[in-house]
């Protein structure tokens, strides 16, 4: 049976979460993306209040939540925030590929102390060239004995700068050789205090402004044998799909949890605001957007639930977290901007919040895998034996007659033999196949029973 009932631990994890964003995230959320800065301070009090690394196996000390109840944590703090959403959650981004690696040694380093000190670990597979193209990456890595020398920029990287601050870490994704594409992709956990990792200048965004978002340049920066998290030949770039592949459902929950507020502040002002003697929230017009609104935010949610669901079951989720990224992400765009609309002039200026909530959610369509790069996935999936239909192939259609529709009705159909052109779909009854068709003229070998089976 199907149930969608949060457990009590949940909805306590939920309500934890909803306290942490409307008393810390909210208050200084569009101060700080006025000033293109992120609030590290912010990020230290969700470890305080444990509310980060939420997915750190217990063994490790961590809590170990399941992908569900994160979602639901991740909901909450970007309804007050996407920005600071993004930069709590890439904590857990960054430390997915360790906790998917087959590397004990790291597992039990490093999970083990960002659970005892604030640490921030960030994620890199992007590049300036590359874009979706992860096989297309030029960071090099080359091996040096057991050891793998780095040199390369990895662009993009969320908390990049802040986690060389703090002396935390970068799951890195380099290549061995270049030619050799998916294959010569390797993991690598980073100390970015090592000797070579510099961070370039801060990149200036339209919107998540409260993220730390920067690049990070490895000058022959020596990366130890126990640091390596998947090698060359395959792995690595397996690596990097699972990791996606269980975060992807994250991008949803922020996109659900800015929408569902974008929604909610249009509600308000669509019920406040008067014109021609009533508020715009009586008017239909109004009424049918804001119903349309709230479908999406419920549908979206829906969809990243089931995604979570699939990984916490151990099933392949690449299809469901697809979708989810994609079909979320923009459904939140769309009632982000109509909930501007309705506040019209307001909902454009700054002294109103929903103006944020439309930039920062533009970005959700873009990372963790664009959402063009979602819907190759799917068809993929869709046209090279992913999908099995379950209705029978068009040529193999019958279509019975009766002389008698009313004693057909009655008694049932007669029994018949029938024929269908496999080119333009005319049924043929008797026997034998027509020596040509009536209807396209194509020859008696176009014809194939599809009647009895």
């Amino acid at each position: 049976m199907v149930d969608f009932t949060l457990t009590e631990e949940q909805l306590q994890w939920q309500q934890r979460a909803r306290d942490f964003a409307q008393n810390e995230i909210l208050p200084v959320a569009w101060y700080f993306d006025e000033k293109d800065e992120m609030p590290v301070f912010v990020l230290k009090k969700a470890w305080n209040a444990g509310l980060m690394n939420l997915g750190v196996p217990k063994k490790y000390g961590g809590e170990e939540l399941d992908n569900l109840t994160q979602s639901l944590v991740v909901e909450e703090f970007a309804s007050c925030g996407p920005g600071m959403a993004t930069s709590i959650f890439d904590n857990g981004l960054g430390q997915e590929p360790i906790i998917l690696s087959d590397n004990e040694y790291i597992k039990e380093k490093i999970l083990s102390q960002v659970i005892k000190e604030f640490k921030l670990t960030c994620f890199a597979t992007s590049e300036t060239g590359m874009g979706s193209d992860v096989a297309g990456m030029r960071c090099k890595a080359e091996k040096d004995g057991a050891d793998y020398i780095l040199n390369g920029i990895k662009y993009w990287v969320t908390n990049g700068g802040a986690a060389k601050d703090n002396g935390g870490y970068a799951s890195i994704f380099a290549t061995t050789d270049r030619k050799a594409r998916h294959n010569g992709i390797a993991g690598f956990l980073v100390d970015l205090k090592s000797d070579g990792v510099s961070v370039m200048q801060h990149i200036p965004k339209m919107g998540q402004r409260c993220s730390n978002t920067v690049a990070l340049k490895f000058d022959n920066v020596r990366v130890p044998a126990d640091h390596v998290l998947a090698r060359e030949g395959g792995p690595g770039f397996k690596l990097a799909m699972k990791t996606f592949t269980q975060t992807r459902p994250m991008i949803g929950a922020f996109a659900v949890g800015a929408a569902r507020s974008a929604m909610e502040f249009g509600m308000q002002y669509a019920l406040s605001r008067k014109a021609f003697g009533q508020p715009i929230g009586m008017f239909q017009s109004i009424q049918f957007k804001i119903t349309e609104m709230y479908q999406k935010v419920e549908t979206a949610r829906l969809m990243i639930w089931r995604s979570c669901w699939e990984a916490d079951q151990g099933r392949d989720a690449t299809l469901w977290a697809s979708m989810t990224k994609f079909w979320s992400t923009e459904a939140a765009f769309e009632v982000a901007n109509d909930a501007l609309q309705i506040m019209g002039g307001y909902g454009y200026t700054k002294y109103y919040p929903v103006e944020k909530y439309l930039r920062d959610i533009r970005l959700l369509q873009i990372y963790e895998g664009t959402n063009q790069v979602q819907r190759a996935v799917i068809i993929k999936y869709l046209l090279k034996g992913g999908y099995k239909p379950i209705m029978p192939r068009l040529e193999d259609l019958p279509r019975l007659r009766a002389k008698d529709i009313e004693e057909a009705a009655r008694k049932g159909m007669q029994q018949q033999t029938v024929w269908r052109c496999k080119v333009c779909g005319h049924h043929h009854y008797g026997d034998e196949p027509p020596d040509e068709c009536p209807v396209c003229r194509m020859k008696k070998g176009v014809f194939k029973k599809v009647w009895p089976k």
